[in-house]
């Protein structure tokens, strides 16, 4: 049982609920809430579109008192329960949670830089080579083109397309739990 005093625990949240639970928990009192969010471009039917979503799917973090909120944080909207291993409720260390926030920012968004560099993996999104895989040969930004080096009839071809028709191949989310993504961006 942890001690009567709030501390950082991590809830889980009905499927894509994170900020329904979080809205609903930040109505109650004595409670601070934490949803670390990123902010990508996804590949679509239709093109590449920004995505927000939560950094840890069905997941976010509140702090409380243990003793006398646990049944109310258990019945709120968007909330499935908190963590927990059988009569152990794991405590995050306040540290944790700081470092967390000053790596997403005052926002609480993590945004995914869509500049594209030579040598990146990405994914085209539209025309007859929807998909597929490429790498960043030369980024022209005055012309808003890219050229890309693919494996097309097992030949490697380089095509020019236009910015808005590839996006990064790699799994954002990913890179950003390893820390690429910060060290990308400073």
């Amino acid at each position: 049982m942890p001690a009567a005093t709030p501390a950082w625990f991590c809830l889980r949240s009905q499927p894509k609920h994170e900020h329904i639970a979080a809205a609903h928990l930040c109505w109650l009192d004595n409670l601070d809430v934490f949803v670390p969010r990123i902010r990508f471009k996804r590949i679509t039917r239709h093109g590449p579109v920004w995505v927000t979503e939560a950094l840890f799917p069905n997941y976010l973090f509140a702090r409380f008192d243990w003793a006398s909120s646990l049944r109310r944080i258990c019945c709120s909207r968007g909330v499935s329960g908190v963590v927990h291993f059988g009569s152990q409720w794991p405590v995050i260390p306040d540290e944790a949670i700081d470092g967390l926030r000053a790596s997403v920012g005052q926002d609480e968004i993590y945004v995914v830089p869509a500049e594209l560099l030579p040598g990146e993996a990405v994914r085209i999104t539209g025309g007859s080579f929807h998909g597929l895989q490429a790498v960043v040969a030369r980024v022209m930004p005055g012309a808003k083109r890219i050229a890309v080096l693919m494996d097309f009839l097992g030949s490697q071809t380089a095509v020019e397309l236009e910015l808005d028709k590839v996006v990064k191949a790699a799994d954002e989310r990913g890179l950003f739990r390893r820390g690429e993504c910060l060290s990308a961006a400073a």
